[in-house]
């Protein structure tokens, strides 16, 4: 979910990585439920390092949920441009974790062996953070106002803002990572995810306001669990115990994160203890809304918008059926 700038070098180069080294499940021992099944293991390419916006796949393997149905699933840690939809065409995975712009984008390219099974995100995590200071109270003030906003914007989302609030009247510039720019001039405003970079800046003493993107009307699903159309076809059982599992691993998480979040620190180094309660807690309402029964349920409206608004910007050249690129189980 985190960076998407890729090449077909990243691609390359994961595809390499997978062949050649044994599949990463690397949550320590401690994750490892005792009746773990012997089948052969299935692989979950993420699109990120181990942090709270997977929880509830990895709790799924803490809490044994995977076990209990069955699977035995090995999953990959993703980093800066991971292709995982490449990765999962290719056949070099069996579920890959995508955005929901990703997989119509990707549908419109004519990949149709691509089927959407859980939403972690119905709230759209992505936005803008500005320093508290500047007194903005709205997006539409933040574009057309002035200062630097650092973003990718060759994101999708980019290109929906810069086409809502055209025209934009704030310098746009490249966004390369991290908060330090932000840091250090008070004018400068950036791209980030509401779970991380702004409790980031919040730990170094930074006042900041965040808003949404998904208020200004752009809201893909995030962090989805997609396999391909055939896997779907031929081991229907094998799907259905899959989601089972990773909607019992994100109930346990939403419940209570702490053992998850051991085990993903013990991968992910970077983040504190402090950070994975922080964010844990940030992206709840994100995960669990009013507008679903069920966590990682998807509706045909929400995938048809995004669809339109993406042939709006222009960013797929021509209408896409949506209503087969998802499924609820």
């Amino acid at each position: 979910m985190r960076r998407r700038c890729w090449s077909w070098l990243n691609v390359l180069a994961v595809l390499a990585a997978l062949c050649s080294a044994p599949l990463l499940a690397q949550t320590g021992a401690s994750t490892e439920p005792a009746n773990k099944p012997s089948g052969k293991p299935l692989t979950l390419a993420l699109n990120w390092k181990a942090e709270p916006q997977f929880g509830g796949f990895y709790a799924a393997q803490v809490q044994g949920h995977y076990a209990a149905n069955g699977l035995n699933v090995n999953i990959v840690e993703g980093g800066s441009g991971t292709p995982t939809i490449q990765m999962l065409l290719a056949g070099k995975v069996d579920y890959a974790i995508v955005s929901a712009d990703e997989a119509v984008i990707a549908l419109g390219r004519g990949a149709s062996d691509i089927v959407a099974l859980f939403a972690t995100y119905q709230t759209n995590p992505q936005g803008i953070m500005t320093h508290a200071a500047r007194g903005f109270s709205s997006l539409e003030q933040v574009m057309r106002g002035d200062g630097v906003l650092l973003w990718q914007s060759g994101l999708p989302y980019a290109q929906y803002l810069r086409k809502k609030y055209a025209p934009l009247t704030v310098v746009t510039a490249p966004y390369l990572g991290g908060i330090g720019n932000f840091q250090n001039d008070p004018k400068v405003s950036q791209q980030c995810f509401v779970t991380s970079e702004p409790l980031t800046a919040a730990a170094a003493g930074v006042k900041v306001k965040t808003f949404l993107v998904a208020d200004s009307g752009y809201n893909p699903y995030t962090s989805v669990m997609v396999t391909r159309r055939q896997r779907l076809d031929k081991a229907p059982d094998e799907v259905k115990a899959m989601v089972a599992a990773v909607r019992g691993g994100w109930n346990d998480y939403l419940a209570d994160p702490t053992a998850t979040n051991a085990a993903m620190q013990a991968l992910n180094k970077a983040m504190s203890a402090e950070t994975f309660a922080a964010s844990a807690q940030a992206q709840r309402e994100l995960i669990k809304t009013g507008s679903t029964a069920q966590v990682g349920e998807m509706s045909l409206e929400r995938w048809q918008t995004l669809a339109d608004q993406l042939l709006e910007i222009k960013v797929i050249q021509k209408p896409v059926a949506v209503d087969g690129l998802f499924v609820n189980l």
